[in-house]
């Protein structure tokens, strides 16, 4: 793992995770959860396709979150949290999900942490041409979304026919497309699954699916530039320093619910790289 590693941001957006799709054994080993760990700094977006997973925190909050719902977690001035595969371990399950972490503007990365669960009318549908989303946080597509959000961004869940075409809104000046499954092509470029491709918001860009297709689309204003490391964002490596000291000298609470377990801080690596921008 390198320190403060540079990647490219999309609006505020500076991680994007996909997991799975796979199907989880009944018993599934508790090794494979995700043990209670830090973030500072940014809000953490969980998102499911498929399955089911546990969220405790160090707010005190107990969540499950299910196919169709946002887990948004805050982490601000720093919370911790656990991940686990609960439901997979009693019956067997499937699991296929997004989490995608926006770093904080400048003047909010210290803010109280904080966890919001959204389902139903909270996060707007629209569907029209072939063309099906779910607005998950932001305004896009005419619709806003009621997930809370610190500065300006859209992310959405969408699903197209084949054939069908969808136009990423233009309003935002960096603007990206996340192929989950399927095929599609913009500008004259075949985007496969797995694959994300980046815009900027000089003109309209249009997808259109060459087979039924699902796909995440997010963008947003920057926030300035973000160093990384683990599971902690900052605009200051010293802050990122401090939360490394913090977790390691067991300064930071862990989630009253799950408290038995933790995941230590990684070794410090040996190479370091530039802030993201």
């Amino acid at each position: 793992m390198l320190p403060y590693a540079s990647r490219h941001m999309v609006g505020p957006f500076i991680f994007f995770d996909h997991l799975g799709p796979v199907d989880l054994p009944k018993g599934l080993a508790r090794e494979a959860d995700v043990r209670p760990h830090p973030h500072i700094g940014l809000s953490t977006v969980t998102y499911l396709f498929a399955g089911e997973i546990m969220h405790r925190d160090s707010t005190g909050v107990q969540q499950p979150i299910r196919p169709g719902e946002v887990n948004w977690m805050t982490a601000g001035s720093g919370i911790t949290h656990s991940e686990r595969f609960e439901q997979a371990r009693r019956t067997g399950a499937p699991m296929h999900a997004i989490q995608a972490w926006v770093a904080l503007p400048d003047g909010e990365e210290e803010t109280a942490p904080v966890f919001a669960h959204h389902a139903g009318e909270d996060l707007p549908l629209y569907s029209d041409g072939g063309v099906w989303l779910r607005v998950l946080a932001g305004a896009a597509f005419g619709v806003r979304s009621a997930v809370k959000t610190h500065s300006p961004l859209f992310y959405a869940h969408v699903a197209l026919e084949p054939g069908a075409r969808i136009a990423l809104p233009d309003e935002y000046p960096e603007r990206a497309a996340y192929l989950v499954s399927g095929a599609a092509r913009v500008d004259g470029l075949d985007l496969a699954p797995g694959q994300m491709m980046a815009f900027d918001g000089n003109g309209q860009v249009a997808l259109q699916a060459t087979a039924a297709t699902v796909l995440m689309l997010l963008g947003g204003e920057p926030v300035g530039p973000r160093f990384i490391e683990w599971n902690f964002v900052s605009s200051s490596k010293e802050r990122i320093e401090q939360a490394k000291a913090d977790w390691r000298a067991g300064r930071m609470k862990l989630p009253d619910a799950d408290s038995a377990e933790f995941i230590p801080l990684p070794p410090e690596p040996h190479a370091s790289a530039g802030a993201m921008s």
